[in-house]
């Protein structure tokens, strides 16, 4: 893994990469459900219209080339809100994720479409509100987390970017939360995962005996919970929400997460309020020694 350029732009394969979905991973998710690791090409449209049917109950959605869209000139939320059809090009790692992630929460998905059109309609579709704002680093970049309360203590640490404790000392408590990426562009960069590869977590809090099944119908229980949040203005605007998140981090998402990993300060950054405490602290043991001198 190489650390990003700050001015490089990252590209993602131009080939098919069925690979991917055979190793344990960030993956591994995608794989025990959608049979990607059998495909030789990236899926139709047609074809991942069948698993959106086969997982969900939008069974008169689809999806489309979108060479639809460019012909119909809609504006892109518009043209889904009107049509229920969502567009993707072909061949496009980012809108194949994209279509994934309309498979596994659905229901989330069509309400921050309805979002969006709200928005629009008051503000115009060039306008790019707070709420909206908010709405796209979710489903760009989101990583949904369910806590419950005697697990309260690592979404702090999280949150306050303690991540040796939180990703490190804590590992094991990771195999029981089920991390789940919501953000499509997270899967398309880590298929060239690179140092600064950051998400944005969210929070959703469970009661402290809820279980949280696998596969498919572990998905469809926090779809339904992450729409009774969306709906609550304060908690979309929520600075605490979609804090920063080290994607690689994550227990079993990365190999080679060894202490020394988690001390790559360039890539697992400290808050800066953790920072200038710590600076300061270095200061005052300076000027102590120097005292002593």
């Amino acid at each position: 893994m190489q650390k990003s350029n700050i001015n490089s732009r990252f590209t993602a394969p131009a080939q098919w990469q069925p690979e991917l979905f055979t190793e344990p991973g960030i993956f591994s998710t995608l794989a025990a459900i959608f049979p990607l690791a059998e495909q030789v090409d990236f899926p139709s449209p047609e074809l991942l219209t069948e698993w959106l049917h086969q997982h969900t109950a939008l069974q008169d959605w689809s999806f489309v080339d979108s060479t639809m869209l460019d012909a119909d000139g809609r504006y892109y939320e518009d043209f889904i809100a009107q049509s229920q059809q969502i567009p993707l090009r072909a061949n496009n790692w980012h809108d194949l994720f994209g279509a994934l992630i309309w498979c596994l929460f659905p229901k989330s998905k069509q309400l921050m479409n309805q979002l969006h059109m709200v928005e629009i309609r008051r503000f115009g579709s060039k306008e790019r509100t707070v709420v909206r704002h908010k709405l796209t680093l979710l489903d760009e970049c989101g990583v949904i987390l369910c806590i419950r309360p005697s697990q309260r203590f690592l979404l702090d640490l999280l949150r306050q970017q303690h991540w040796t404790a939180a990703f490190y000392q804590h590992k094991d408590l990771w195999a029981t939360l089920n991390p789940m990426i919501f953000g499509h562009a997270n899967y398309e960069m880590a298929t060239r995962p690179f140092i600064g590869l950051t998400a944005k977590l969210w929070c959703i809090e469970l009661p402290e005996q809820a279980g949280l099944a696998e596969s498919i119908k572990g998905y469809n229980f926090v779809d339904e919970l992450l729409v009774k949040q969306l709906v609550q203005p304060a908690l979309l605007l929520d600075n605490q929400q979609l804090s920063p998140l080290p994607l690689l981090g994550v227990p079993g998402w990365y190999k080679g997460q060894d202490q020394a990993f988690y001390a790559d300060t360039s890539y697992f950054r400290p808050k800066r309020q953790n920072l200038e405490s710590s600076e300061q602290q270095q200061g005052l043991k300076h000027d102590k020694n120097r005292s002593s001198g």
